[in-house]
């Protein structure tokens, strides 16, 4: 996973906590995106996504030569 990817997944995460926190979002929803927002927190601490693997995505930027 590279550092873009993690960055945006972290601010999605955030995003999806204050739709929660302010109440713009209710019921069901607002306890699937915070579900979303601990897998995404999750997987961007852990620089691993389990299902880019099953999908073989590579997000990682290649070294420079």
């Amino acid at each position: 996973m590279g550092k873009i990817e993690k960055a945006v997944r972290l601010v999605v995460a955030m995003i999806f906590v204050i739709l929660n926190l302010t109440q713009i979002t209710s019921g069901i929803f607002s306890f699937a995106l915070l579900i979303f927002a601990i897998i995404f927190a999750i997987t961007s601490y852990i620089s691993f996504c389990p299902l880019y693997l099953a999908f073989r995505i590579n997000t990682l930027e290649k070294p420079k030569e």
